[in-house]
């Protein structure tokens, strides 16, 4: 997303040598039907991660690259840019946080959350222009790549409601035990940390093992993110990715999984 952090790197000339290694980025043929990736070791260190440009955002591609530790992020204008920095920024499902305040918030039961019951909704929501940044990294393109991959089952929504008003949300994909989070919004104070916080309880409940938050943000780290070393994380993921969850239906009121927010963690 960095799942939950609006703003993202400004790159202008994505072929631009590395100054600290004199590497470029790879370029990837736009119709290359091989979907391989150069290996994540020989992405930049400035811009930390960049690892390739180019290729397409076809289903079986950003399947691969999440697997592999890597994901596309750039602007209308730029080509496909593919990322892997080091290090990365994850969340251990048993170590969320939950603050006093936001604890307050869960205790009251303002907010009503529900899994993949709006996924459309909001993407587009994630997609909008922010108060605090000049455009938004989801281009059109991006958007409707992870639609497809929604039909498809791979990509999931958490939606928080006041009443009928959806009030914030995030979506990713669920590879494996792996929950790859991607963006995330809020129109009211703690909605997006409410759908979040709920998210995170279902999936440890369906045997998920690694929340991967793409890149540290201070916010991220008050809900129990942490770093991990690249060689590590992608060493995790080819465990985890292979490695079937409990979940039977995705589609549901999580709300209704509720047992009380008495301990820091779910």
């Amino acid at each position: 997303m960095a799942i939950f952090s609006p703003a993202r790197l400004h790159y202008n000339d994505p072929m631009e040598t590395d100054p600290t290694t004199g590497r470029r980025p790879f370029w990837i043929e736009p119709h290359d039907h091989s979907l391989a990736f150069p290996d994540v070791e020989l992405a930049l260190r400035e811009p930390d991660g960049l690892l390739a440009v180019g290729g397409d955002l076809s289903p079986q591609r950003i399947f691969n690259a999440y697997r592999h530790g890597i994901f596309p992020w750039y602007s209308d204008g730029q080509p496909i840019l593919w990322w892997s920095p080091d290090p990365r920024s994850v969340l251990l499902p048993e170590r969320l946080k939950i603050s006093r305040s936001l604890r307050k918030t869960l205790r009251r039961g303002r907010f009503r959350v529900t899994l993949d019951k709006a996924f459309e909704a909001v993407i587009a929501a994630c997609a909008a222009p922010r108060r605090d940044s000049d455009g938004t990294w989801i281009t059109a393109e991006m958007a409707q790549a992870y639609r497809r991959l929604h039909h498809l089952g791979v990509a999931h929504s958490a939606e928080c409601w006041n009443g009928e008003r959806l009030v914030g949300g995030l979506y990713g994909l669920a590879i494996g035990r792996v929950f790859f989070g991607e963006s995330m919004f809020s129109r009211e104070s703690d909605a997006s940390k409410t759908a979040f916080a709920f998210l995170v309880r279902q999936l440890r409940a369906w045997g998920f093992r690694l929340i991967d938050c793409q890149v540290h943000s201070p916010h991220l780290a008050s809900l129990g993110a942490e770093q991990l070393a690249r060689a590590e994380f992608v060493a995790r993921l080819e465990d985890l990715c292979a490695q079937a969850p409990d979940v039977h239906d995705w589609r549901r009121d999580a709300d209704t999984l509720d047992h009380g927010w008495d301990g820091a963690s779910p």
